[in-house]
């Protein structure tokens, strides 16, 4: 199965990521896009967060309600992007156009990989040793992980957003980062700064 666009993973990062592009599918901002993500939330940090401190999220909510929600939303709002659960990834392979993703039932191929797994350490998705690196905005003590990137390119067609791409472990900023590889991916796919916004009437 091909894919434009495969996401990996479906905590704050994978899960806004995802959202955004279905927004702009679903707009027609974008056309003739195949869009996924693989979602594994077994290891998302939300798992045991509360969440207080958050815009527009009632105080007290959790973030295993945020992920059962998440995907719910996304697959209610957005059912352009496809979901596909129960599968942990555990080979990347760069193939001369685009990926090859391995997981435990599948491989995919994807035109771009956008790689929002978390920073915990050991990283065990083969094929991309070389790019990890210690957590820069993480206690050393905990020995969490990034992937080198600049704005969350790794190399071209591959993306990193969230923790793992080196940004601290706050639901806001997961969620941002993952946004942001969205309309980063939306910007080369129209040629021009993108951003998608839905309006009053």
């Amino acid at each position: 199965m091909k894919f434009d666009v495969l996401i990996l993973g479906g905590g704050a990062a994978g899960m806004s990521c995802a959202l955004i592009l279905g927004s702009a599918l679903h707009n027609n901002i974008v056309s003739n896009k195949k869009v996924g993500i693989l979602i594994h939330q077994k290891a998302s940090h939300l798992n045991s967060a509360l969440l207080n401190n958050v815009l527009g999220v009632v105080p007290g909510t959790s973030g295993q309600q945020i992920l059962k929600e998440g995907i719910l939303h996304l697959e209610e709002q957005y059912p352009e992007i496809e979901q596909i659960a129960a599968e942990k990834v555990k080979e990347i392979i760069q193939l001369q156009e685009g990926f090859s993703v391995v997981t435990n039932k599948n491989t995919y191929e994807a035109e771009n990989v956008v790689m929002a797994t978390g920073y915990a350490s050991p990283f065990r998705i083969k094929g991309l040793e070389d790019e990890v690196i210690p957590h820069k905005k993480a206690k050393v003590s905990k020995e969490r992980i990034q992937l080198k990137n600049e704005d969350h390119l790794v190399k071209p067609g591959l993306y990193v957003a969230g923790s793992l791409a080196g940004w601290r472990s706050q639901f806001s900023i997961a969620c941002g980062s993952g946004a942001s590889v969205a309309t980063d991916i939306l910007s080369w796919w129209k040629g021009e700064h993108t951003k998608v916004h839905d309006k009053l009437l």
